[in-house]
């Protein structure tokens, strides 16, 4: 964390004693996250009780039964805590027994843990801050037809139990939040990760000229537009042409992608989307987008989901169709995608860390929500090299 930055958080007490909480799955990076706090904070002349500590991960246990039911236990006073309880409802490698067989945990077996645990804290800890990366049933934030609204009900559920803050990233439809209008929530965009990461990767120019922001459905265009406004390049989109005589899978099957915008040949160009999940919709755009000769085509998500494995993007490699792939480490990274060349990890412990820092402190997350001078000074820091 940056010495202004230090200044500013230490102008404000701590809310409370600082307390994370990581539920089964986000183990890793929660603990580089408590790795960075307890450097920080052993560095700051700050005398209260509690403050400066070797680590401020608090002990769980999410034992279950024969049965397969489970309970939540608190294995050390949060009595007074400012408690920050990280989930990673995504997180498919972890696995519980129920009547003698493994089975995965799913999204609902992590919320319903997310919800043990705030059961098990209630009424001793003195506030109590939920950070999940990826936002439980956020994909069914609206009503079509007679469904329900899974997503709302998932946030008037944790409102209801204590939670005050909720912090996400990159939510699938940010109004969602209209459903706790009287509580904490932002959905945070990583792109000044994505931006200085690329930076480092890849050897390109960053101007209208060389380089261009892609779209690729209807519902990501304001994402788009908001990476291409910190880059300052030009905007294209696809839009999905669908068979609204059939469904496929719950959804209307994609007949074409059609494309809005300026031409894109001889320019790299990035594509910037929420999530990577069969990656199917990703590779059709980026093959597109190579038959219109762009140069180097960068696909962007802040959750790479992977479900139908890496065989379809190995393959797009070898035909020179995806020249690179980042996704953060906000959720489970498969090992077999770590091994792969053309993939590249987003690290974001160290944003989290500073998140949780300053809200302990109950100061302004402003700048670390929007990162624009950061990511100016990183264009022009590339700029002065060249």
């Amino acid at each position: 964390m940056t010495n202004d930055a230090t200044t500013t958080i230490m102008k404000n007490l701590p809310v409370g004693p600082l307390g994370l909480i990581a539920l089964p799955g986000c183990e890793g990076l929660v603990g580089h996250v408590d790795s960075y706090l307890a450097s920080w904070r052993k560095g700051r002349p700050m005398e209260v009780s509690g403050y400066q500590k070797d680590s401020y991960l608090i002990d769980v246990s999410l034992p279950r039964f024969g049965s397969g039911e489970g309970k939540g236990v608190i294995n050390k006073s949060v009595r007074g805590d400012d408690l920050y309880i990280l989930v990673d409802v995504c997180n498919y490698s972890v696995e519980y027994s129920m009547y003698g067989k493994k089975n995965p945990m799913s999204p609902d077996d992590h919320f319903q843990n997310l919800k043990r645990v705030i059961a098990a804290v209630a009424g001793k800890a003195k506030r109590i801050n939920v950070i999940m990366p990826f936002l439980y049933e956020s994909r069914q934030h609206k009503r079509s037809a007679r469904e329900s609204l899974d997503c709302a009900m998932a946030l008037q559920e944790l409102t209801s139990m204590g939670v005050t803050n909720i912090i996400t990233f990159d939510a699938h439809d940010p109004r969602v939040q209209n459903a706790i209008p009287m509580n904490g929530f932002e959905t945070i965009m990583p792109t000044y990760q994505f931006v200085k990461k690329m930076l480092k990767t890849e050897n390109v120019t960053i101007d209208s000229d060389h380089m261009m922001v892609i779209s690729p459905d209807e519902g990501a265009v304001s994402r788009a537009i908001y990476f291409a406004n910190m880059l300052g390049l030009d905007v294209g989109m696809f839009y999905k042409r669908r068979d609204y005589t059939r469904v496929v899978n719950g959804k209307n099957p994609i007949v074409a992608h059609e494309f809005l915008g300026t031409s894109v040949e001889g320019k790299d160009v990035i594509i910037v989307d929420d999530m990577i999940a069969s990656g199917d919709s990703m590779i059709d755009v980026a093959r597109q987008l190579k038959e219109r000769k762009a140069r180097k085509v960068f696909a962007c998500a802040t959750f790479g989901l992977f479900t139908a494995g890496m065989d379809s993007f190995d393959k797009a490699r070898e035909e020179g169709i995806i020249d690179r792939i980042y996704t953060t480490n906000l959720i489970y990274q498969n090992p077999q995608v770590l091994r792969r060349d053309y993939y590249v990890s987003v690290d974001m412990s160290e944003y989290l860390a500073a998140l949780i820092d300053t809200m302990n402190h109950d100061a302004s997350i402003e700048n670390l929500l929007t990162p624009t001078v950061k990511i100016q000074q990183r264009m022009a820091e590339l700029k002065e090299k060249k």
